[in-house]
């Protein structure tokens, strides 16, 4: 690989590029496969299927960026939704924004409960959040007592906001719910490349200790960062009451693997201190894509869904310790290269300027 692109091109930014190329790929490969590929009905079905992913997988970007992982997301907007559902059920009355706020505060106690855990806890983050995965969906499970909340129920306005667009193309529309996660998204990248506790999350994942040694607020900002994954999981528990209408006390289970998958496969290290939601955005495209296409031209089941979610773990995690840990050290060698021949010639300027003097 060149210099010259190495110099433009971030080891990370690799990841990005090669998604965005086989996302391409696979999407002319189904569309020779599967007739009527591009109709407006499967495009708007696919790009509402990537809301609510999205929406979960930005917090959990933030979480994985400090060598933590939340795995209690699934459980979190199953029971948020079941909650805010079950409150509508009662008081049909209640605003969307209302129920909205309501579903992101469900979320956010749920996240402090993950937070304090793990950042003034000391608990292992894979540990805590696999106990509380299975502590929220019980909390569920006796909430509910077995009962369905059920799209009948429920208000009429809930049956208006998925088909509810902010912008049409032609046939193609784009949904209320995939605008409010791509706005999640942008929020989310924009706080990583400008706000300070943005760029203190890679500092905490690439070094831990020297973050600490710094100075930096290491616990407080890990325990912000469950926060916040935690208010987003309760978002997405609103978009999935709207989406699906009916919940029962599984809802949302195993979303957790999607997302991880996403998150990973986008080139976020699980191992934490690099990644974008840029890369979150492309890896749940990737994943959505093969979903879908898959079903409709193999009909794949649960358990093939969930192996292919597992080899996409593997492949990605291989990838960022082999083939990204090696670009990354031609990319060290070229910045200080670069950096030495910079020295050399502002050395040779001054003793230029010095023996004219």
């Amino acid at each position: 690989m060149s210099d010259a692109i190495l110099r433009r091109i971030r080891p990370e930014q690799f990841r990005e590029v090669i998604l965005l190329i086989v996302t391409i790929g696979l999407l002319a490969f189904f569309a020779t496969q599967i007739p009527d590929y591009f109709n407006a009905r499967s495009v708007n079905r696919l790009t509402t299927g990537l809301a609510i992913p999205l929406v979960v997988a930005v917090g959990q970007v933030l979480v994985v960026l400090t060598r933590n992982i939340d795995l209690s997301v699934s459980s979190i907007v199953g029971l948020s939704a079941y909650m805010v559902g079950t409150m509508l059920t009662r008081d049909t009355g209640i605003p969307p924004i209302v129920a909205a706020l309501a579903a992101m505060a469900i979320g956010l106690v749920l996240g402090v409960i993950n937070g304090l855990i793990v950042a003034y806890g000391g608990v292992p983050a894979i540990i805590a959040t696999l106990g509380t995965l299975a502590l929220y969906r019980v909390a569920l499970v006796e909430f509910s007592g077995a009962r369905t909340v059920t799209t009948a129920d429920l208000p009429a306005w809930l049956n208006d906001v998925p088909s509810a667009t902010v912008a049409s193309f032609a046939n193609y529309d784009l949904r209320l719910t995939v605008a409010i996660a791509l706005v999640v998204a942008i929020l989310g990248q924009l706080t990583l490349r400008y706000l300070p506790f943005g760029r203190r999350l890679y500092a905490i994942g690439s070094n831990p200790d020297a973050a600490r040694m710094a100075g930096l607020p290491a616990k407080r900002d890990v325990f912000t960062a469950f926060v916040i994954c935690g208010t987003l999981s309760g978002l997405a528990g609103f978009m999935f009451l709207v989406r699906f209408g009916n919940i029962t006390v599984t809802a949302a289970q195993g979303l957790e693997l999607q997302v991880v998958a996403a998150v990973v496969v986008g080139g976020v290290n699980i191992f934490g201190g690099s990644g974008s939601m840029v890369g979150a955005l492309l890896g749940v495209l990737l994943i959505e894509v093969l979903q879908q296409s898959l079903l409709r031209w193999a009909g794949m089941s649960e358990f093939v869904k969930d192996a292919i979610l597992g080899l996409l773990i593997l492949v990605a995690v291989t990838a960022d310790t082999v083939i990204l840990g090696r670009l990354r050290e031609m990319w060290v060698r070229v910045r200080r290269r670069d950096q030495a021949r910079a020295h050399e010639a502002t050395m040779t300027d001054e003793g230029g300027l010095a023996h004219g003097a």
